[in-house]
């Protein structure tokens, strides 16, 4: 008892004649939360916001949940949304919970990454899959940083270096990907579902048929039949079936055609990395290169 009053004297001695002063408390600083849609805003916003103090950038919904075609918003999202200083999402319809949270969070600020690119329509609908594309994903980064340093003016620098970063290297990509497939122009493909239009139109490539349009949804037999004829009919040796859904449908159509299945990925899903969207569209690139060099 005797010691620690001693050493209480001793602490109280430094104070006052050392000119020692207690420490004030540290003030934690609220971070400027980012939620993202969905996995290809998320890396977006991942690059365009990496090390930046005091801001957090999160995933709204599950890495593995793919496009959001039929996707509920839960109570879990609502949570996140209540926190969030500005909301990212895709645009162009992909988000279709999106009236039901203007509903919830009138105040929520929302902004859309796909704003500005040209849209392909297909019927009366249009395809929201531009991130397929180096180049939209190029103009969605620069969406996302504008609306960043607006809403969180005093890390703009910040949020532009990084853009310019994550330009380079997608521009450096992009020129790669020309020069790799700019003999392969005019070539007929057969995808899995409509990932890939703003792909096929950046490298002039033909979407001939599309095995099934919409994820977990089978094509009918007169379908899967027309699809096995064109295949025959044209001469097509290559299918593309995607890594995040069953490739039964294609296996079908491979079976009667003698045609090969490959894989490409529409960076639906994958690494919670900032350099995932490269590494998904580099092993495309590796893909199709390969696919396409089959005689045909």
């Amino acid at each position: 008892m005797k010691r620690v009053n001693l050493v209480v004297l001793l602490v109280v001695f430094l104070v006052e004649f050392t000119g020692c002063k207690k420490e004030e408390p540290v003030i934690a600083v609220d971070e400027f939360l980012i939620v993202a849609s969905f996995y290809p805003v998320y890396i977006v916003a991942l690059n365009v916001a990496h090390g930046i103090e005091g801001v957090k950038v999160v995933n709204m919904t599950p890495p593995v949940t793919g496009c959001l075609h039929d996707y509920t918003i839960n109570s879990a999202d609502m949570q996140n949304l209540e926190k969030a200083d500005i909301f990212l999402v895709n645009g162009a319809g992909m988000e279709s919970f999106m009236e039901k949270i203007a509903g919830k969070y009138p105040a929520l600020k929302t902004f859309e990454l796909a704003r500005g690119i040209p849209l392909i329509k297909e019927g009366e609908n249009v395809n929201p899959h531009v991130w397929v594309s180096i180049s939209n994903e190029i103009i969605m980064t620069q969406n996302c940083v504008n609306a960043l340093s607006e809403a969180d003016k005093k890390n703009a620098n910040a949020y532009n270096k990084n853009a310019a970063n994550y330009i380079k290297e997608l521009n450096d990509l992009k020129t790669e990907m020309k020069e790799s497939l700019n003999k392969f122009k005019g070539r007929k493909i057969v995808t899995f579902h409509e990932a890939f239009p703003y792909f096929a139109k950046e490298h002039n490539l033909l979407i001939a048929a599309v095995i099934q349009r919409e994820p977990g949804s089978e094509p009918s037999a007169k379908e899967l039949a027309d699809t096995i004829n064109l295949v025959r009919k044209v001469k097509i040796k290559t299918l593309f079936a995607e890594p995040q859904y069953p490739s039964s449908s294609a296996d079908i159509i491979a079976q009667e055609t003698g045609a090969k299945v490959y894989l490409l990925d529409p960076a639906v899903t994958g690494d919670d990395d900032k350099g995932a969207y490269i590494k998904i569209m580099r092993q495309n690139l590796f893909v199709l290169v390969n696919a396409l060099n089959e005689k045909q």
